[in-house]
């Protein structure tokens, strides 16, 4: 349930979508071989890769850490030393060859979101950080810039190192704007990860096999069921009964409401919005061709609707009782246990039937400093334990089928009866249009 992302200045900002990092996923199935980046002398697929075999990876030449507790003597020492020496070093003379040098304990460098590594309830970062180092002869340290993925598209499109070995929490649109942005790879492909092959069919968000899903959730409604029946439907939202009842995000500064607005396309179309660019026309599942998300969330404003500019900005306003129903996530009653709360006044509720999905993924960066560590620490991420902690930790869902769970997680954490999404190809030169014609109607509103 952790998001978000950005730069949000405060309610009712509009906010540069250069600055944003999204929440978007693919669960489509389609062909098993990964396609190239679009670009110079590359080739495209219609479809991303399905869940299967690893097509695609790179063999590994080695890996840079060692399990502590193995037997053997090529590994770092165990008495928690800061990596400054060796294990098997000689005393420092001329020596020969098979003396060896000092080793440094590795230090692999994992990007991501703020609230990953110390939200002010849970977060996954600091148990995530004392396990791996507990297991590998190795040093993590979390980045955690103030415009987090932007921060290294920045520094790659400007030719400067990015000083990173891996990034966690990559959404599709995420990569999207990746790859629009800049002609090299920010990311390297995917390569060897062990339990790769665990994770949920239909989570793979990425053609190009570079990120790899470690949690998923879906964009919900929340309400406090002592105050107020949430609506059933999209439509249901606009009745005046529920006038100045919904709190939500700016989807240009915000992951989760880029999520629900990519979710009012799907349900209204885009009225030809998408296709002013490079994208194309969505049609709407409510099947009225004159009617699109444009005209949504006019009819929304007019209800008056709430839009701050982030995740804990409008959950923060929506706990402290300004409005009965807020737009988050549908694991939102994990939260709440946790805290003790009182559950029913953390309903979900799944318009028509359905919510947006919406998967993390990791990733390499391509000119990493540690990548076979960076590798070691996706197949760590992927073990059943470590799934589970993530996915309690962060309020979310496993991304595989072996996560170690608590018996009454599933009671919790709700799932829709229909998981709603875009992928990579349908939000390619579209996603970008669709926010820049939501902010100059809001704004102009």
């Amino acid at each position: 349930m952790t998001d978000d992302t950005d730069s949000a200045t405060g309610p009712n900002a509009v906010i540069d979508e250069g600055a944003a990092t999204d929440g978007d996923a693919a669960l489509d199935d389609g062909p098993s071989a990964p396609r190239t980046r679009p670009g110079a002398d590359r080739r495209t697929r219609r479809r991303f890769l399905a869940l299967g075999g690893a097509a695609g990876a790179l063999a590994l030449a080695g890996c840079s850490a060692q399990r502590t507790g193995d037997d053997g003597s090529d590994g770092g020492s165990d008495d928690g030393s800061d990596g400054e020496d060796g294990a098997n070093e000689s005393d420092g003379d001329d020596g020969s060859d098979d003396g060896g040098d000092d080793e440094e304990t590795p230090t692999l460098t994992v990007a991501t979101y703020t609230s990953f590594i110390d939200a002010p309830s849970v977060s996954p970062g600091e148990w995530l950080k004392e396990e791996f180092e507990s297991r590998f002869d190795a040093e993590l340290e979390w980045a955690t810039p103030d415009n987090e993925l932007n921060y290294y598209v920045e520094r790659a499109a400007s030719g400067v190192s990015v000083d990173a070995d891996l990034y966690v929490g990559l959404t599709t649109d995420d990569l999207v704007r990746v790859d629009d942005r800049l002609d090299d790879d920010l990311f390297a492909e995917r390569g060897e990860v062990s339990g790769f092959g665990d994770v949920r069919e239909g989570l793979l968000f990425d053609p190009f096999d570079r990120a790899v899903p470690f949690d998923t959730g879906y964009v919900s409604l929340v309400y406090d069921g002592t105050s107020i029946e949430a609506p059933e439907t999209f439509d249901g939202l606009l009745a005046d009964e529920h006038s100045g009842a919904l709190i939500a995000q700016n989807p240009g500064g915000s992951s989760t409401g880029r999520s629900f607005l990519l979710h009012t396309i799907h349900r209204f179309g885009d009225g030809g919005v998408a296709s002013d660019g490079d994208g194309e026309a969505v049609e709407g599942g409510d099947g009225d061709p004159d009617y699109d998300y444009l005209d949504y969330w006019a009819d929304l404003q007019a209800n008056d609707v709430r839009v701050l500019g982030s995740w804990d900005d409008a959950y923060t306003a929506w706990s402290n009782g300004e409005a009965p129903m807020v737009v988050s996530y549908s694991t939102d009653q994990v939260f709440a246990d946790m805290e003790g709360a009182n559950l029913e006044e953390h309903r979900i509720r799944f318009l028509n039937d359905q919510a947006y999905a919406t998967p993390e993924g990791m990733a390499v960066f391509a000119g990493a400093d540690e990548p076979e560590l960076a590798r070691e620490f996706m197949s760590f991420m992927l073990e059943p334990e470590v799934q589970g902690e993530i996915a309690q930790r962060n309020v979310a869902f496993p991304a595989t089928d072996t996560a170690t769970l608590p018996e009454d997680y599933a009671e919790l954490a709700k799932e829709p009866a229909e998981p709603v999404t875009f992928t990579y190809d349908e939000l390619q030169g579209s996603v970008s249009e669709w926010i820049d014609a939501w902010e100059r109607q809001y704004a102009g509103n």
